[in-house]
């Protein structure tokens, strides 16, 4: 069976369609990005760490706007585009790692850890999947999702810690604690896997909980773990979790 591989830490040169990228940093990794002019990226407003003047800042549009901020989420990317350098880095240790994703294929993304995205990937959200998931995943009610509708495209992710990937065979399985998923392509199966702890007659119990993915397709495993219902290193977690269950079941319905 296959094990996780850890991401290399550092990426010297790297090519996506109208964009070079490099990442550097050790504790608090930064991702330099070169456009060339034919393509935007997309990112959240409080990544950006420098840029260019010449490089234009603008408004990502988003579609399901109003199912979007019935679940809380984000309405708005902030943009930039023109030809140029711009560099992104979150406020705690980590690592960042580039995802391509061919035409045509998707990547599900833990949210708040999409770190910047092509202009031409589509981003869109979906349940976490199931009551299970909501409440005993760590995630949150929904999950980012990045398709290739336009092309190929490139997704930057930031993890806590270090960044691991494991490409699981048709039908491979591998039980993974609740926060230290990232990323899965969206041919991985999703459920969850409960193990009750009984300590005898006279102690207490308890259930440790693993999310459970099933092959075939990658998943990206993180060192550090990632509490969303918690104010954690990302404040903007916490007030996104205060947005409130009825907010996320109402936005679970909507989704559909």
């Amino acid at each position: 069976m296959a094990t996780p591989q850890l991401h290399p830490t550092t990426v010297h040169e790297g090519q996506g369609p109208g964009v070079g990228y490099r990442i550097e940093g050790e504790l608090v990794p930064v991702l330099h990005l070169a456009l060339n002019g034919q393509m935007s990226v997309y990112f959240e407003h409080h990544v950006i760490l420098w840029k260019q003047a010449d490089l234009e800042i603008g408004m990502h549009k988003m579609k399901g706007a109003f199912k979007r901020a019935i679940g809380g989420m984000p309405i708005f990317m902030t943009e930039t585009k023109g030809a140029g350098e711009v560099a992104f880095s979150r406020d705690f240790p980590g690592q960042i790692v580039p995802l391509p994703i061919p035409a045509g294929g998707s990547i599900l993304v833990r949210e708040h850890q999409m770190l910047a995205a092509t202009g031409n990937l589509e981003y869109t959200f979906q349940r976490a999947g199931g009551v299970g998931s909501m409440l005993f995943g760590s995630q949150g009610f929904f999950i980012d999702r990045f398709d290739a509708t336009a092309g190929d495209g490139v997704l930057w992710v930031h993890g806590n810690g270090n960044l691991f990937d494991i490409n699981l065979a048709a039908g491979e399985t591998i039980d993974v604690e609740p926060g230290a998923w990232v990323y899965r392509e969206h041919s991985v199966n999703y459920t969850q896997k409960v193990y009750g702890l009984k300590t005898g007659m006279l102690g207490g119990g308890g259930n440790l909980v693993f999310n459970r993915f099933t092959g075939p397709g990658r998943i990206g495993l993180q060192s550090g773990y990632y509490e969303i219902m918690g104010a954690g290193a990302n404040n903007t977690v916490g007030k996104v979790a205060g947005a409130g269950v009825m907010g996320g079941i109402l936005g679970s319905m909507l989704s559909d």
